[in-house]
């Protein structure tokens, strides 16, 4: 029987069977690449606020509590964004006539909140309780990084489901003193915790990484 393909259509079939491999292997690597990437999850890139508020500061400069603003962060799921009543607290006598504070001024007077826009916004199959980290010793700069050193907020975490899960399989290297939740720059208290709240830990493993304790 006579051969149905030449030599070179032969060649030039095999030659486009291993450049299809080699792209679809290329683009998997590209796509687990990019996943990881910061700029995926918009690490460092500051969202447009309707008022430019500077962590670096309140929470930095003048040591303002991280719970003035976000007054809800101990004791609910969500932290709580300041209303114009809380920035008006301070600002009916400071920066009184500033344009800045403008949209601060109407909020108030119309008594209307200020459309904050969430830097740290998880998707909506997501569960998270601030209260529940807060208050068992996840310090509020494990998440959010350094906001006292930050003239725009940005995000310094990808709060990625394999982020969250590394701290969840062994939270203890994390964890601080519930008087050292709220400061900034002192790092993991790992040593001072008690071995009963070790063990605790480590017994809740299986309850910490199952899927429903964040898809609820």
């Amino acid at each position: 029987m006579g051969q149905l393909f030449t030599s070179a259509a032969t060649t030039a079939f095999r030659v486009t069977i291993v450049l299809f491999l080699l792209a679809a292997a290329g683009t998997g690597v590209l796509a687990y690449i990019w996943t990881r990437a910061g700029s995926s999850w918009n690490i460092g890139k500051p969202a447009n606020q309707p008022v430019p508020f500077r962590h670096d500061l309140h929470s930095g400069l003048l040591k303002i509590d991280c719970r003035y603003c976000h007054s809800t962060v101990e004791r609910a799921a969500d932290a709580g964004m300041p209303s114009a009543q809380t920035c008006m607290s301070c600002h009916s006598e400071v920066w009184i006539g500033a344009t800045v504070l403008e949209p601060v001024r109407s909020s108030f007077a119309l008594s209307q909140p200020i459309i904050w826009t969430s830097v740290h916004r998880l998707p909506d199959y997501v569960y998270f309780h601030h209260a529940a980290h807060v208050t068992k010793g996840v310090a509020c700069e494990t998440c959010h990084g350094r906001v006292d050193r930050m003239p725009r907020t940005v995000k310094t975490e990808t709060l990625s489901m394999g982020w969250c899960l590394d701290c969840h399989r062994d939270p203890v290297p994390q964890l601080r003193p519930r008087g050292a939740v709220l400061a900034m720059g002192s790092g993991p208290h790992a040593m001072d915790l008690p071995d009963d709240l070790r063990v605790f830990y480590r017994e809740a493993f299986q309850r910490l990484t199952s899927c429903n304790t964040c898809h609820r």
